[in-house]
């Protein structure tokens, strides 16, 4: 079967743009080995889809090359994808740092974008699985569905994440098999584990959340933390896991909207233990549990000042060194993958290989929690549309 443009993967950036390309009268193919299309949108936002966010800007991106980003960004903004929303009649809500969720389920994404892909006469084949590509004068694919023919080549195939999935990082492959680079590659946007010392002390905690500020590496997230039977989740600590590397311990700030100090000061006199006084302002169970641990059980008004000022130290500098990250399996993301340097940031085709053009997640671009990658996707999709 001969097209103008075949894309491998039917989830975000591949249906984007397949419906971008096909505007521009391009024939097209859109392959995928699953047996639905947009397997990783039906899942996002918890069922609901965080299809956005209203700050989408460079600095939300993690890459070699922080500006890479920018052009495809520019080009499709958050309002872009919620005007093709509303032309479909998708409800849709902001919640906070502004997060953009459908109203009912992230099905009426995929169906709004099969929709598109139906009336535009896009070809969508499922369990279709690719066995060979090569080029010559043209791309030949070949796959156990027949053998497909294109002038233009689009690899939407995401990267390692959600295993269960069926993702493989087949789009990384393909790459090398070109000879184009692809950056080491790693878990992201996904807990840490303890230490099998640190899991004995705080198993606990399983369950317990507190509002806190996270920082590693010269980054910081306030957010939830969420203590786990195996360490550490919570939107915080997804973030932060984009910016740790093993080995690296990382800072907590356990009650970062006051001056604990001063709040202690406040209450020089008290003969109130100290793990009680905490626990208005930590939970109880974390609250003892942190003082049974680092400090000496008595009142507030039998420590010194340098005592406390210590504690107060202690609790808005709490340092944990993770063992590892729980892995692909329970990562939002893949942190990078192709290498900017190999495409132009204006197409997203690889500069060796004309015609072959790499989007979303299977580049070595990765967005903070909130939407970001999702609208990576759809912003890299649109830009390879305009040209494959």
């Amino acid at each position: 079967m001969e097209k103008d443009v075949v894309i491998i993967g039917a989830g975000a950036a591949g249906l984007m743009c397949a419906i971008e390309s096909e505007k521009r009268n391009r024939s097209v193919a859109v392959l995928e080995h699953a047996e639905k299309i947009g397997k990783k949108i039906r899942i996002s936002g918890g069922g609901h889809c965080n299809f956005t966010n209203i700050n989408v800007t460079s600095d939300k991106y993690l890459s070699h090359n922080p500006h890479f980003c920018k052009s495809a960004l520019s080009r499709f903004a958050p309002h872009d994808f919620i005007a093709m929303l509303e032309k479909h009649g998708v409800k849709y809500h902001e919640k906070e740092l502004g997060q953009i969720f459908c109203n009912e389920s992230s099905a009426e994404i995929v169906n709004m974008l099969l929709n598109e892909s139906k009336k535009s006469g896009i070809e969508i084949r499922l369990n279709c699985h690719i066995s060979e590509i090569r080029k010559e004068d043209y791309f030949i694919i070949s796959t156990n569905l027949g053998e497909f023919q294109s002038k233009s080549l689009v690899i939407a195939t995401g990267g390692l994440s959600y295993p269960e999935l069926g993702t493989t990082g087949f789009g990384h492959g393909i790459a090398k098999k070109f000879g184009i680079r692809v950056t080491p590659v790693k878990p992201a946007l996904v807990p840490l584990t303890f230490s099998q010392k640190d899991i004995s002390t705080f198993a606990e905690l399983s369950g317990i959340s507190i509002n806190a500020s996270v920082s590693c590496n010269n980054k910081e997230f306030l957010g939830d933390i969420l203590f786990t039977h195996r360490g550490l989740s919570g939107p915080a600590i997804l973030q932060i896991s984009s910016y740790w590397n093993q080995g690296d311990a990382i800072n907590i700030n356990l009650l970062p909207a006051m001056n604990v100090y001063e709040l202690f000061l406040s209450k020089r006199e008290s003969k109130m233990e100290i793990k009680n006084f905490l626990s208005r302002y930590l939970p109880k169970r974390f609250a003892q549990r942190w003082c049974d641990l680092y400090i000496q059980a008595k009142p507030i008004c039998s420590y010194t000042e340098k005592e406390l000022k210590g504690i107060a130290h202690k609790l808005h500098n709490w340092e944990i060194k993770p063992k590892e990250t729980e892995g692909y399996k329970k990562a939002e993301v893949t942190l990078g993958g192709i290498d900017t340097g190999e495409l132009s940031s204006k197409t997203m085709e690889a500069k060796k290989v004309a015609g072959l053009y790499f989007i979303g997640e299977v580049i070595d671009v990765t967005g903070q929690l909130g939407g970001y990658n999702l609208h990576w996707a759809w912003a890299s999709g649109y830009a390879a549309g305009q040209y494959a």
